[in-house]
């Protein structure tokens, strides 16, 4: 069983305001989120399916058209193929399971 380190990884910032750290299984890839206030998420899908974890702050998640303020220890679960976007009200941390592997994150 591998330990794994996050400070060891080193920050992604995939869309502004969006740094990330990922841990890879052979089939799951978990997101480690910081999210600056204001930052959003443009509306898309995929095929993964995704549960999301607020650990600090409030983020405004979208998901087909039903719109949620999660605070800390509030999980969605969104589907797969479902479209969804969000904002976050303040700084937030955010850890994202998704799957399938997502290997476009790799």
């Amino acid at each position: 069983m591998p330990i794994i380190d996050l400070e060891t990884i080193e920050k992604k910032e995939l869309l502004p305001g969006y740094k990330v750290r990922f841990v890879h299984s052979d089939n799951l890839t978990i997101a480690f989120w910081d999210v600056k206030a204001g930052s959003k998420l443009p509306a898309h899908s995929h095929v993964h399916e995704q549960v999301s974890q607020i650990i600090e702050g409030e983020f405004e998640l979208t998901v087909d058209g039903n719109t949620f303020v999660l605070k800390q220890g509030k999980v969605a679960i969104i589907p797969s193929n479902v479209e969804h976007s969000g904002k976050a009200i303040t700084d937030c941390k955010i850890v994202d399971t998704f799957y399938p592997l997502r290997e476009d994150y790799m």
